[in-house]
């Protein structure tokens, strides 16, 4: 196959994953970008192994195949609310793919003979970025999957700990890559474990409310170890293709970074001092909450005479698959002339978009989707914010208590609504561990248990079938 024909065939391919990468923006048209996305990165597969010939047609169509039903078994098993840990899954695959590639090449004729200081350089880099990306992946799924403690966990000086393994693995890939010492082999076998200690001391230390920042710093990360195989493998399309998802991991960082007012150190490295009145049972609280049987009651009738109403989705709808009810009560609220509208903070859930998704699943259109900075302000002329499972996003001592995990972050401000109401399991705080004064309020209908029985309550008080908290033999 010539150049010109190949380096064509590249552009065509990189132009094909923008171009679905663009339509991903669109909820409309997401879909298509997906399958669009998904035919061209299988085409570079075809295109590069038949430029290389490294596999006959036979081996490929049988790696095809076996990589495929994987991938539907898993997209068919796995629920919606376990999308976040399969994200960072796959972010670990990508990662482990580009380190056994950067070694298998180092193993190979590349190590045999005398290597610049360049590609001496970059390999280990591409091991090094992508076991990080593995084993910090693989601590991020199974945090958010439950396997693992899903608060964050602290060694003895841990910040201090990150930075002397940091420092040890950017120092050993500097002098070694300079002086080489035993070959571009051992050099890359010894990146390889310190890295992937420093994976899991980083991600260890992350608790759930940081969630989001972790999975699209390691998908920036998988990115990135691709685009250094790229350079090893001196293969275009793959430097091309993983320096569009480095990229895109870097901005989504940000953008969740600036939705917690945080910076990406703070989040890793986790140099911020707690206040201690303001954790657990912290002094944070106002009143005692409304009864619970007059709460139910109360929150039927708000609704039934409300005309605006701004939906809070949070994790814990996710938890309690709540999100058809709570479109099913959207709905009997639109039947009696209200305007329903969804308000979405960018961290709430577990990964960048998981609300959108959830909700969507639903059949809730996209255009009753609001972020934070679209709605904040609509608030204060709002009848009712009804928040669901939502805890940290909702907290206002994020504005008034200094010290705390979220203290600075921009909040959903649903305590400026006419009438707050909240569906919760209970008034525990939130993965940050600061207690929310809004759950505690007099004025606040706080109605404890879970999501999905709340709102089966309040959907039948709306619709009219029978008045909240009576048995059906009392009627």
């Amino acid at each position: 196959m010539q150049l010109t024909t190949v380096t064509l065939l590249y552009l065509i391919v990189a132009a094909a994953v923008l171009g679905g990468i663009r339509l991903l923006s669109s909820p409309r048209y997401a879909r298509w970008g997906n399958i669009l996305a998904a035919v061209a990165i299988l085409a570079a597969i075809i295109l590069v192994m038949a430029q290389n010939q490294l596999l006959t047609v036979g081996s490929v169509l049988i790696a095809l195949a076996i990589g495929s039903v994987v991938g539907a078994a898993l997209a068919i098993q796995v629920k919606m609310i376990q999308m976040p840990q399969l994200v960072a899954l796959l972010n670990g695959c990508g990662g482990a793919a580009s380190a056994l590639i950067a070694l298998g090449e180092a193993s190979g004729p590349l190590g045999a003979g005398a290597v610049p200081v360049s590609t001496f350089g970059v390999t280990g880099l591409a091991v090094a970025v992508g076991s990080f990306t593995l084993s910090g992946s693989l601590v991020a799924s199974g945090k958010l999957h439950g396997v693992l403690n899903e608060q964050a966990v602290m060694l003895p000086k841990h910040s201090w700990v990150t930075v002397v393994v940091l420092g040890a693995l950017a120092i050993y890939w500097a002098v070694g890559a300079v002086l080489q010492p035993g070959g571009l082999w051992l050099y890359t076998l010894i990146l390889l474990p310190v890295a992937v200690i420093l994976g899991v001391i980083v991600t260890i230390r992350i608790g759930g409310a940081d969630m989001p920042v972790v999975i699209t710093f390691l998908n920036a990360a998988s990115g990135l170890a691709a685009a250094f195989c790229g350079f090893v493998t001196e293969n275009a399309l793959l430097v091309a293709g993983g320096a569009m998802v480095g990229a895109s991991g870097v901005l989504l960082s940000h953008k969740m970074c600036r939705a917690m007012n945080r910076s990406l150190l703070s989040v890793f490295l986790g140099f911020v001092k707690l206040a201690p009145d303001q954790i657990g049972e912290g002094k944070s609280r106002e009143g005692t909450g409304t009864d619970k049987a007059n709460a139910n009651a109360l929150s039927v009738d708000v609704l039934r005479n409300a005309t605006e109403i701004i939906i809070v989705p949070g994790y814990g709808m996710a938890v309690s698959q709540a999100q058809f009810k709570v479109w099913e009560l959207a709905q009997a609220l639109e039947a009696r002339g209200a305007r329903v509208r969804f308000a979405i903070h960018p961290v709430a859930g577990r990964m960048p978009g998981h609300m959108n998704v959830l909700l969507a699943e639903a059949g809730v259109p996209y255009e009753k989707l609001f972020e934070m900075d679209a709605i904040n302000e609509e608030f204060r002329t709002t009848d009712v914010g009804l928040v669901i499972g939502a805890c940290d996003v909702v907290n206002p001592a994020a504005n008034t208590v200094s010290g705390t995990p979220i203290s600075g972050m921009p909040v959903l401000k649903v305590y400026e609504a006419k009438q707050v109401v909240i569906c919760k399991r209970t008034r525990s705080p939130g993965y940050s561990g600061v207690e929310n004064p809004l759950f505690y309020d007099d004025e606040v209908l706080f109605l404890p248990g879970d999501a999905t029985q709340m709102l089966e309550m309040l959907l039948e008080g709306v619709a009219g079938q029978k008045e909240p908290g009576t048995d059906e033999g009392e009627a």
